[in-house]
């Protein structure tokens, strides 16, 4: 189980939005590569970022704080956000990222990312963002008409790494995870399943060691590690524990 702590970029600070809106942006660090080190430090082994400008915009926009986070932490980094045909797959696992996460691009050109899956073989992974059952796409802007268990079936065996899949209605409100949705998903697909939107507290953390939540491989915390409600070292505790256990 890995816990993922979340840098969402915009106008290249550290935010926390509610439910994708862009005009709820609550800024945490002017310093996204301090808040980085600070992860690391507190013990965190691998970092989810996305830059929520490129999301919107359709190519990379908050760059330069990715390159600098790059540059200060030794962890593995998985991006998303405005990455959108192979060029620039290629070029942030140049500089880096160890994986990819498509999202809009899932929805709108299946074919480009089987192909960056099949072309860098563990380093792609699709962003599944649903909105009342419905992936939502542009940032969270627009909704599709697939759900999200249809869209993750057109990648099975396509060698896409994991799905992360995000529950927009509880994204940044602390309500918790939507674990029975993301374990119905992870049940119902092969690929690997991130759990990602409302992680709150440590119950939550408890919650994803339960023996039902064994085939998801993760979840993203953001807002609960920024404000306070989630200690990290309790959180990353409870995971070593678990895996220790595990081993033995």
């Amino acid at each position: 189980m890995i816990l993922f702590p979340a840098i969402d970029l915009k106008d290249g600070m550290c935010v926390r939005l509610k439910q994708g809106d862009m005009a709820q942006a609550t800024v945490f660090n002017h310093d996204p590569a301090q808040q980085a080190a600070e992860f690391q430090r507190q013990g965190f082994r691998y970092l989810h970022i996305v830059d929520l400008d490129g999301a919107f915009a359709g190519r990379p926009v908050n760059a330069q704080a990715v390159d600098r986070i790059l540059e200060t932490v030794s962890m593995p980094v998985q991006l998303g956000g405005g990455i959108r045909d192979l060029s620039g797959v290629e070029g942030w696992l140049e500089k880096g990222i160890t994986r990819v996460i498509l999202g809009t691009a899932a929805v709108r050109d299946p074919a480009f990312v089987k192909e960056a899956a099949r072309r860098f073989p563990g380093r792609v992974a699709v962003g599944l963002d649903a909105k009342d059952g419905r992936v939502a796409v542009e940032g969270w802007a627009e909704t599709s008409d697939l759900t999200a268990l249809e869209l993750a079936q057109r990648f099975e065996d396509a060698g896409v790494s994991a799905i992360v899949y995000t529950d927009i209605a509880r994204d940044g409100l602390l309500k918790g995870l939507n674990l029975d949705a993301t374990i119905a998903l992870a049940e119902a697909i092969s690929i690997p399943v991130v759990a990602s939107g409302g992680l709150a507290s440590i119950e939550d953390v408890k919650a994803l060691l339960e023996p039902r939540a064994e085939k998801l491989e993760g979840a993203i915390t953001g807002r609960a590690l920024y404000d306070g409600r989630l200690d990290p070292h309790a959180a990353l505790a409870l995971v070593a524990g678990m895996a220790a256990g595990r081993a033995s």
